[in-house]
Protein backbone atom coordinates (compact mmCIF):
# COMPACT_ATOMS: atom_id res chain seq x y z
CA UNK A 1 0.00 0.00 0.00
CA UNK A 2 1.27 3.28 -0.56
CA UNK A 3 0.58 6.58 1.74
CA UNK A 4 0.23 10.51 1.29
CA UNK A 5 1.39 13.15 3.63
CA UNK A 6 -0.69 16.16 3.11
CA UNK A 7 2.08 18.69 4.55
CA UNK A 8 2.44 21.49 2.08
CA UNK A 9 0.38 23.66 4.19
CA UNK A 10 1.76 27.18 5.06
CA UNK A 11 1.36 26.36 8.86
CA UNK A 12 0.09 30.85 9.51
CA UNK A 13 -0.71 29.73 13.29
CA UNK A 14 2.61 28.98 14.12
CA UNK A 15 4.13 32.10 12.90
CA UNK A 16 6.88 33.29 13.89
CA UNK A 17 8.50 29.81 13.95
CA UNK A 18 7.47 28.71 10.53
CA UNK A 19 8.24 31.55 8.79
CA UNK A 20 11.55 29.98 8.74
CA UNK A 21 10.77 26.36 8.96
CA UNK A 22 7.86 24.76 6.91
CA UNK A 23 5.41 23.12 9.07
CA UNK A 24 6.10 19.18 8.69
CA UNK A 25 9.24 19.52 10.27
CA UNK A 26 8.63 21.35 13.35
CA UNK A 27 10.52 19.11 16.01
CA UNK A 28 8.41 17.25 18.53
CA UNK A 29 10.93 17.02 21.51
CA UNK A 30 13.96 17.10 19.35
CA UNK A 31 12.30 14.94 16.13
CA UNK A 32 10.86 16.56 12.80
CA UNK A 33 7.14 15.82 12.69
CA UNK A 34 7.56 13.98 9.43
CA UNK A 35 9.93 11.66 10.24
CA UNK A 36 7.65 10.57 13.22
CA UNK A 37 5.13 10.21 10.44
CA UNK A 38 7.43 8.25 8.28
CA UNK A 39 8.97 5.94 10.52
CA UNK A 40 4.93 4.81 11.49
CA UNK A 41 4.42 4.32 7.97
CA UNK A 42 7.32 2.30 7.03
CA UNK A 43 6.39 0.02 10.95
CA UNK A 44 3.55 -0.67 9.63
CA UNK A 45 5.06 -1.59 6.13
CA UNK A 46 3.85 0.52 3.63
CA UNK A 47 5.69 0.40 0.53
CA UNK A 48 6.21 3.64 -0.72
CA UNK A 49 5.45 7.40 0.82
CA UNK A 50 3.88 10.33 -1.19
CA UNK A 51 4.33 14.34 0.32
CA UNK A 52 3.03 17.21 -1.28
CA UNK A 53 5.42 20.03 -0.37
CA UNK A 54 4.96 23.95 -1.66
CA UNK A 55 5.90 26.72 2.03
CA UNK A 56 9.97 26.57 2.10
CA UNK A 57 10.00 23.46 0.18
CA UNK A 58 13.94 23.38 -0.51
CA UNK A 59 14.24 22.40 2.91
CA UNK A 60 11.77 19.66 2.60
CA UNK A 61 13.48 18.46 -0.21
CA UNK A 62 16.95 18.29 1.47
CA UNK A 63 15.46 16.56 4.42
CA UNK A 64 14.00 13.60 2.46
CA UNK A 65 17.10 13.31 0.56
CA UNK A 66 19.47 13.11 3.77
CA UNK A 67 16.67 10.35 5.02
CA UNK A 68 17.69 6.78 5.29
CA UNK A 69 14.16 5.72 3.70
CA UNK A 70 14.83 8.51 0.92
CA UNK A 71 14.20 5.83 -1.94
CA UNK A 72 10.84 5.38 -0.75
CA UNK A 73 9.60 8.49 -0.42
CA UNK A 74 8.13 10.59 -3.08
CA UNK A 75 7.64 14.21 -3.61
CA UNK A 76 5.38 16.71 -5.48
CA UNK A 77 5.57 20.40 -5.40
CA UNK A 78 2.85 22.73 -5.56
CA UNK A 79 3.58 26.20 -6.98
CA UNK A 80 0.04 26.77 -6.04
CA UNK A 81 -1.43 24.82 -3.17
CA UNK A 82 -3.97 22.79 -4.86
CA UNK A 83 -6.03 21.95 -1.61
CA UNK A 84 -6.26 18.78 -0.26
CA UNK A 85 -7.99 17.01 -2.64
CA UNK A 86 -7.01 18.53 -5.56
CA UNK A 87 -3.40 16.89 -4.23
CA UNK A 88 -4.85 13.56 -4.41
CA UNK A 89 -5.91 14.48 -7.94
CA UNK A 90 -2.59 15.58 -8.88
CA UNK A 91 -0.89 12.04 -7.52
CA UNK A 92 -3.68 10.30 -9.04
CA UNK A 93 -0.97 8.26 -11.34
CA UNK A 94 0.98 7.22 -8.54
CA UNK A 95 -1.39 6.01 -6.60
CA UNK A 96 -3.14 3.38 -9.45
CA UNK A 97 -5.70 1.66 -8.73
CA UNK A 98 -5.06 0.70 -5.14
CA UNK A 99 -6.68 1.47 -1.81
CA UNK A 100 -3.90 4.35 -0.52
CA UNK A 101 -3.73 5.85 2.96
CA UNK A 102 -4.25 9.86 2.74
CA UNK A 103 -3.06 11.44 6.30
CA UNK A 104 -2.85 15.26 7.27
CA UNK A 105 0.71 15.57 8.36
CA UNK A 106 0.50 18.32 10.87
CA UNK A 107 -1.31 15.83 13.30
CA UNK A 108 1.37 14.13 15.92
CA UNK A 109 -0.44 10.56 16.46
CA UNK A 110 0.47 7.15 17.49
CA UNK A 111 -2.49 4.57 16.79
CA UNK A 112 -2.98 0.93 15.66
CA UNK A 113 -2.52 1.74 12.02
CA UNK A 114 -2.51 -2.40 10.71
CA UNK A 115 -5.61 -2.78 12.88
CA UNK A 116 -6.83 0.88 10.75
CA UNK A 117 -6.12 -1.31 7.67
CA UNK A 118 -8.00 -4.52 8.42
CA UNK A 119 -10.80 -2.58 9.71
CA UNK A 120 -11.07 -0.87 6.12
CA UNK A 121 -10.42 -4.67 4.35
CA UNK A 122 -13.38 -5.92 6.58
CA UNK A 123 -15.40 -2.65 6.16
CA UNK A 124 -19.34 -3.09 5.36
CA UNK A 125 -20.13 -3.30 1.46
CA UNK A 126 -20.20 0.02 -0.11
CA UNK A 127 -18.06 2.09 2.44
CA UNK A 128 -14.97 3.86 -0.08
CA UNK A 129 -13.60 5.90 3.00
CA UNK A 130 -12.53 4.32 6.30
CA UNK A 131 -12.00 7.04 8.94
CA UNK A 132 -9.63 7.24 11.98
CA UNK A 133 -11.79 8.64 15.15
CA UNK A 134 -10.88 9.79 18.67
CA UNK A 135 -12.07 10.91 21.85
CA UNK A 136 -11.21 14.74 21.54
CA UNK A 137 -10.15 16.89 24.83
CA UNK A 138 -12.14 19.82 23.33
CA UNK A 139 -14.85 18.94 21.19
CA UNK A 140 -15.86 22.27 20.11
CA UNK A 141 -12.67 22.69 18.56
CA UNK A 142 -13.05 19.68 16.02
CA UNK A 143 -15.22 17.52 13.85
CA UNK A 144 -17.30 15.70 15.92
CA UNK A 145 -18.71 12.29 13.64
CA UNK A 146 -22.36 10.92 14.24
CA UNK A 147 -22.23 8.00 12.70
CA UNK A 148 -24.61 4.38 12.25
CA UNK A 149 -24.79 1.46 14.81
CA UNK A 150 -22.60 -0.12 11.91
CA UNK A 151 -20.41 2.47 11.99
CA UNK A 152 -21.10 4.41 9.40
CA UNK A 153 -20.66 7.81 9.32
CA UNK A 154 -24.06 10.04 8.47
CA UNK A 155 -22.68 13.95 9.28
CA UNK A 156 -20.26 15.96 10.44
CA UNK A 157 -20.75 18.79 12.86
CA UNK A 158 -17.74 21.14 12.30
CA UNK A 159 -16.25 23.16 15.25
CA UNK A 160 -20.11 23.72 16.86
CA UNK A 161 -19.88 25.64 20.39
CA UNK A 162 -22.05 22.16 22.04
CA UNK A 163 -21.27 19.24 19.40
CA UNK A 164 -23.48 15.92 19.93
CA UNK A 165 -20.31 14.31 21.44
CA UNK A 166 -16.92 14.02 21.42
CA UNK A 167 -15.81 11.58 19.07
CA UNK A 168 -13.94 13.64 16.33
CA UNK A 169 -12.50 12.97 12.64
CA UNK A 170 -8.56 12.33 13.01
CA UNK A 171 -8.05 13.14 9.45
CA UNK A 172 -6.18 9.81 8.88
CA UNK A 173 -8.21 7.75 5.99
CA UNK A 174 -7.92 4.61 3.88
CA UNK A 175 -9.47 5.46 0.52
CA UNK A 176 -10.63 3.26 -1.98
CA UNK A 177 -9.40 4.29 -6.03
CA UNK A 178 -12.95 5.49 -7.06
CA UNK A 179 -12.71 8.33 -4.11
CA UNK A 180 -9.85 9.50 -6.97
CA UNK A 181 -12.18 9.06 -9.51
CA UNK A 182 -14.48 11.31 -7.91
CA UNK A 183 -12.04 14.21 -6.69
CA UNK A 184 -11.25 14.77 -10.78
CA UNK A 185 -14.62 14.61 -11.46
CA UNK A 186 -15.19 17.85 -9.47
CA UNK A 187 -15.10 21.54 -11.23
CA UNK A 188 -11.60 23.59 -11.03
CA UNK A 189 -7.85 22.94 -9.75
CA UNK A 190 -8.56 23.54 -6.48
CA UNK A 191 -10.26 21.20 -4.08
CA UNK A 192 -10.95 20.14 -0.55
CA UNK A 193 -11.22 17.11 1.28
CA UNK A 194 -13.45 18.72 4.36
CA UNK A 195 -15.54 20.33 2.07
CA UNK A 196 -16.32 18.76 -1.40
CA UNK A 197 -15.69 15.36 -0.98
CA UNK A 198 -15.98 13.73 2.81
CA UNK A 199 -19.58 15.16 2.62
CA UNK A 200 -20.56 13.68 -1.06
CA UNK A 201 -19.10 9.88 1.07
CA UNK A 202 -21.82 10.12 3.92
CA UNK A 203 -23.47 7.00 4.67
CA UNK A 204 -20.42 5.65 2.67
CA UNK A 205 -17.49 6.39 4.94
CA UNK A 206 -16.35 4.05 7.96
CA UNK A 207 -15.81 5.72 11.18
CA UNK A 208 -13.16 3.41 13.32
CA UNK A 209 -12.39 3.82 16.95
CA UNK A 210 -9.82 2.78 19.34
CA UNK A 211 -9.42 3.88 22.97
CA UNK A 212 -5.54 3.82 22.94
CA UNK A 213 -5.47 6.26 20.08
CA UNK A 214 -3.50 9.94 20.60
CA UNK A 215 -3.83 12.57 18.37
CA UNK A 216 -3.33 16.40 18.90
CA UNK A 217 -3.10 18.53 16.16
CA UNK A 218 0.11 20.88 16.42
CA UNK A 219 -0.90 24.21 14.71
CA UNK A 220 -1.11 26.50 17.57
CA UNK A 221 2.64 27.05 19.62
CA UNK A 222 0.19 26.21 22.62
CA UNK A 223 -0.44 23.06 20.81
CA UNK A 224 2.63 22.38 20.15
CA UNK A 225 3.98 22.54 23.80
CA UNK A 226 1.10 20.32 24.74
CA UNK A 227 2.14 17.73 21.89
CA UNK A 228 5.64 18.01 23.60
CA UNK A 229 4.65 17.05 26.90
CA UNK A 230 2.28 14.00 25.86
CA UNK A 231 4.48 13.05 23.23
CA UNK A 232 7.27 12.85 25.51
CA UNK A 233 4.83 10.91 27.73
CA UNK A 234 3.58 8.61 25.46
CA UNK A 235 7.21 7.61 24.03
CA UNK A 236 7.43 6.60 28.07
CA UNK A 237 4.80 3.85 27.87
CA UNK A 238 5.58 2.80 24.50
Amino acid sequence: MKAVLLAGGLGTRLRPLTDTLPKCLVPINGRPLLDIWIETLLAAGIAQILINTHHLADQVRAHVAAHSARERIVLFHEEQLLGTGGTLERMAVALGNEPFLCIHADNLARFDLPALLRAHAGRPAGVEITMLTFDADTPSACGIVQEDTRGRVLAFHEKQPNPPGRRANGAIYVMQPAVLRFIESLPGPMKDLSTQVLPAYLGRMLAWFDPATFLIDIGTPAALSRAALRWAAEESHA
